[in-house]
This record gives C-alpha cells, sequence and structure tokens, in this order.
C-alpha cells in the first residue's frame, strides 16, 4: 500500500545522532547524566526553607495576591477569593467540540457512502496548505476553549500543579476521566480519556500526551474528510475517521506510532515504552514486508510533527523542563535506552504525506462502507 512512497522519505539526523549516542556511548559517563540530573534535583529539595509571608486570598481578574486581612483588589476594585477555594482541575467537566461546516449535512451513512462521494474521496488531491490550515484550526478552537476554562473556573496557572496544568490543556480537547482498575495507563475512545490515577503524577501527564496524541489524529482525519465532502462535523464523520485509523493493523501501527513518537518529545530519553506499538508490529510479521512497516512508521513520525506542534504551542520550554525533571525525580528505575531502537528518524516530505493520507481515506473509506453496522455501533457513543 505505502511502497512508492519510499522516494518521499527524509531522515532526521540530529535526532539520529542523539539516539546512536545513547545506544552506543563511547564511554560509561554519557549513561550518568540523567543520574546528575536527579542528584540536582534533590539536593535542591534539601535546601533550607526561606520564610514567606502567608497570602491566602487573590484578585480573580489580575491574580495579585493579598494578605488575610484583604478584602478587595485595590486595583481592580474586585472582592478577593482565597486561594484554597480554586476549583480542583480534576472536578471540572469538559465537553469540548470542533466544528467544521460546509454545504452538506448528512443525517445517516446511506447518505454518506453514495458512490458521488466514494468517487470524490478516490479523486481528491489534500493540498499541504490546507493540511496546515486544518491543524492550526483544531490548535485555534482549543486555547478558545482553554481559555474560557479558566476564566469560567476563576483559575490561575501560577496555583496550578505540573499535572494539573496538562491535565487543563487535556480537557480543552476531550473529556477525561479516571479509572483504578486494569493494567493500561489510559486509554482514548470515542473522544474520552480515561487514565490510571494510582501511578504517578508524572506518568499520568505522559500518559494524557500519548492519549491525548489519540485523539489529534482522528481529529485531524475527521476534519480532512469533511473537507473533502464539503460537510460539517458529527458524529457519523468521527465514526468513520475512527473506523479508518482501527480496521486495519497497519493503520493502528501508524496511530500508534504517531502517539509514541508525541509522548517521546515530553519524556526523559531511557524512559520510552514502546509496549502497545511492539504487540501491533508482532501482529503483522510475516504479513507485511519489513519495508512497508517502516514506511508506516515515518508516516506515523510525520504525524506527530504537527500533533508535537499543537502541544507545543502551550506545554513550552518551560513546562516541558519541569515536567522532565518530575520524572527524573518520582522514577527510580535506571534508564533504559533499549527502546530507542525504536525511535524512528524517517518522515515523509510534504508531497509523499499528502499522498500517505489519502491513500488512507480512500481505502478505509471504501472498506468503511462495507462496515455499516459496525459504524451505527461507534456513532452512538459519539
Amino acid at each position: 500500500m505505502f511502497r512508492k512512497l519510499s522516494d518521499y522519505l527524509v531522515e532526521d539526523t540530529e535526532k539520529r545522532q542523539v539516539i546512536n549516542d545513547l545506544l552506543f556511548p563511547e564511554s560509561e559517563c554519557k549513561l550518568s547524566s540523567p543520574f546528575k540530573s536527579r542528584e540536582l534535583i534533590l539536593s535542591e529539595l534539601n535546601m533550607c526553607e526561606l520564610d514567606v509571608i502567608a497570602l491566602t486570598k487573590y484578585c480573580p481578574q489580575c491574580h495579585r495576591e493579598y494578605r488575610e486581612g484583604e478584602n478587595f483588589c485595590l486595583d481592580c476594585a474586585v472582592k478577593l477569593k482565597r486561594i484554597s477555594d480554586i476549583v480542583n482541575v480534576r472536578d471540572i467537566k469538559t465537553h469540548p467540540k470542533f466544528i467544521f461546516n460546509g454545504s452538506n449535512s448528512f443525517r445517516d451513512f446511506d447518505e454518506i457512502f453514495t458512490p458521488e462521494n466514494i468517487e470524490r474521496v478516490n479523486a481528491y488531491k489534500l493540498k499541504v496548505k490546507d493540511y496546515k490550515g486544518i491543524v492550526n484550526d483544531i490548535k485555534k478552537s482549543a486555547f478558545l476553549e482553554f481559555d474560557s476554562l479558566i476564566k469560567s473556573n476563576d483559575l490561575v496557572l501560577d496555583y496550578l500543579d505540573i499535572l494539573d496544568k496538562v491535565l487543563l490543556f487535556s480537557k480543552s480537547f476531550v473529556e477525561v476521566d479516571y479509572k483504578s482498575f486494569g493494567q493500561e495507563l489510559g486509554t482514548f475512545s470515542f473522544d474520552r480519556i480515561e487514565i490510571d490515577d494510582r501511578q504517578t503524577s508524572s506518568l499520568q501527564i505522559t500518559t494524557l500526551i500519548h492519549e491525548l496524541s489519540h485523539f489529534l489524529l482522528k481529529e485531524i482525519m475527521s476534519v480532512v474528510l469533511c473537507r473533502i465532502l464539503d460537510c460539517e462535523k458529527n458524529s457519523f464523520i468521527d465514526a468513520i475517521s475512527t473506523f479508518i485509523l482501527t480496521y486495519s493493523p497497519i493503520n493502528r501501527l501508524i496511530d500508534e506510532y504517531s502517539a509514541h513518537s508525541a509522548e517521546g518529545r515530553f519524556t526523559v530519553y531511557g524512559y520510552q515504552d514502546y509496549s502497545s506499538f511492539i504487540q501491533i508490529q508482532k501482529s503483522l510479521e510475516g504479513e507485511i514486508p519489513a519495508e512497508e512497516i517502516n514506511i508506516a512508521m515515518a508516516i506515523g513520525n510525520t504525524f506527530s510533527i504537527y500533533i508535537k506542534g499543537i502541544l507545543e504551542a502551550y506545554i513550552d520550554d518551560d513546562l516541558r523542563r519541569e515536567i522532565k525533571d518530575l520524572f527524573l525525580m518520582q522514577n527510580r528505575e535506571a534508564p533504559n535506552y533499549e527502546m530507542l531502537a525504536l525511535e524512528n528518524c524517517n518522515s515523509l516530505k510534504n508531497r509523499g504525506f499528502m499522498q500517505a493520507i489519502a491513500l488512507i481515506l480512500s481505502e478505509g473509506f471504501e472498506v468503511a462502507s462495507l462496515n455499516v453496522e459496525k459504524l451505527k455501533e461507534y456513532e452512538k457513543n459519539f
């Protein structure tokens, strides 16, 4: 399916060099740097605590902090609120919806899977400019939701811990709930993330990023499909894009690798976990040539570049550094660089990437048209 795309591969040589240095160190001193970082962090924790003035209230407008005896902000002339009364991010319920308006408004799958629409999907040539516009629109919609959550709940980002900052950002895209059973760290299905709150906050953060990446790939494919069919985005379109990304092992491989690659951007080297990807990869042994699997990984890696662009708009250098420091403090196991061998340093040039998306959608859309009963099951969950 993807063999002809090999001509469009390009390698990230800088990333390859970093991985090679970790996998094949010239001396053991290179391997000690994560431990040095952890020692520095722990030493900072042992520093003497400084005496601070108790500031228990804040202004909901300018966020200036005040002592217990104050009741009104001197600058904004509004009543102060207690810092201790700030809403717990975990308790905030969200139902974000990403809108795409088109000329058509499909209300069942029969209206969608017409011969004309199947032909439109097969013939469509996605342009790089349009694709980048789709990604940017998703980012803007999420930030509008993020801003609304902050204002409607009188939140102050400086008062939130690292996990809550990432959790609030995630809730700007999807619903987030918690589970306390099973072995999976987290799951994503039907615009809903579940994470296991028994794990450390650092692992909850990377789990959120991983599952959020799954959502973003699904959302991108849904909006591309809306653009092709010139239709509004609804539960029927979401069901089709979900089916396309999950019906075949090769598409699941792309989806899973994309999420792992995006997560890896915010995880300390040596603590990557590709177990779910490895499981899918093993299921394809003997069925699909290694070359095609490598190209599928490159497609997933290219998707992740755009997904990371969305995530990094919020998780900037400072927050990313906080996440890594927290990870090193909470994870006592020695880093294992073997998983870095699974890092794919190849991505697709623009033309090849647009062709890859077209192939995924055209083949998947036709298969979806033959599985309407499965789509109806999916649609009920959106």
